[in-house]
């Protein structure tokens, strides 16, 4: 019985909505390709006293988190499918703990006049306002007009930048960086000239930072614990290109009614353009 429940469901979302796929190492999430929207198919028996019981697998849950992500409970002769907007309760979820097997336990309560789902340790939720293809339609149109913006490596930075200013964190920027910030974004944004001395550990593996100024003149910012006596200078902008190997990516971490950390990192390679914009220099120290 649930592999008819579950098929006829996924014959009738393709109908209605296009092509979806199987995300890899799960058997019930899937994702509308077109539509960016990522679906959890569960499927229980009508037990006794009309109740449900599934089980939502924690790492299938965490693929649903920061995106439109929809919980679909089905159940045999049921006349609507009941669409559960994860991002209404991933809250929820993060407060309490999933059992020893790895899974939150669930039930739905299903009355003629209201259905309540059941969290184990969380309490329960009425959900009749969730039954119906409508509620699938309606996470599909806000994705469409929720466009993820491209940023560029200095507009992360910026950002990343304002937000623990506004928090009341002191701010570092690399000096080579800061004439890069997005003043769109943010009009001012007070960063820190050099690193607190706790972190005096790090120092070893910040080299010399050169700022070439085409009206003439150099700047060189030298580390305490480098003992090299030479340095490379080139012209910004001709002597040598950043070519990306991996794409920046943004991770939010969630630490609930506490912070949101937000990493971003990017990997690549520096790449010579024009040998002749290079001057080695030497006895720098003296």
């Amino acid at each position: 019985m649930p592999n008819i429940v579950k098929k006829e469901f996924l014959n009738d979302l393709e109908k209605r909505f296009g092509q979806f796929k199987k995300l890899p190492k799960s058997l019930s999430l899937f994702e509308l390709e077109e539509a960016n929207v990522r679906i959890y198919i569960r499927y229980s028996k009508i037990h006794p006293r009309n109740q449900t019981f599934y089980g939502l697998r924690q790492e299938d849950l965490k693929k649903l988190e920061g995106g439109n992500s929809i919980i679909c409970f089905l159940w045999e002769n049921q006349k609507q499918p009941l669409f559960i907007p994860y991002g209404d309760y991933e809250e929820i979820f993060a407060q309490v703990s999933p059992a020893s097997d790895g899974q939150y336990k669930v039930q739905i309560y299903i009355d003629k006049e209201s259905s309540e789902l059941y969290i184990a340790n969380a309490g329960r939720f009425n959900i009749e306002a969730f039954y119906g293809w409508n509620i699938l339609e309606s996470v599909i149109d806000k994705s469409k007009v929720t466009k993820v913006p491209d940023l560029s490596h200095s507009q992360v930075q910026t950002l990343v930048g304002s937000i623990g200013s506004l928090k009341g964190f002191d701010v570092w920027i690399p000096p080579y960086d800061r004439n890069k910030l997005d003043k769109n974004i943010i009009t001012e944004l007070e960063v820190r000239d050099r690193l607190p001395d706790r972190y005096s550990g790090i120092y070893n593996i910040i080299i010399p930072i050169l700022i070439y100024y085409p009206f003439g003149g150099l700047q060189i910012y030298v580390t305490p614990v480098v003992t090299n006596d030479k340095v490379l200078v080139g012209m910004r902008k001709k002597c040598g290109t950043w070519r990306q190997t991996q794409p920046l990516t943004v991770d939010v971490i969630k630490d609930p009614q506490k912070k949101y950390t937000i990493r971003a990192s990017e990997i690549g390679v520096c790449q010579l353009t024009d040998p002749e914009s290079l001057c080695l220099l030497t006895n720098v120290r003296k």
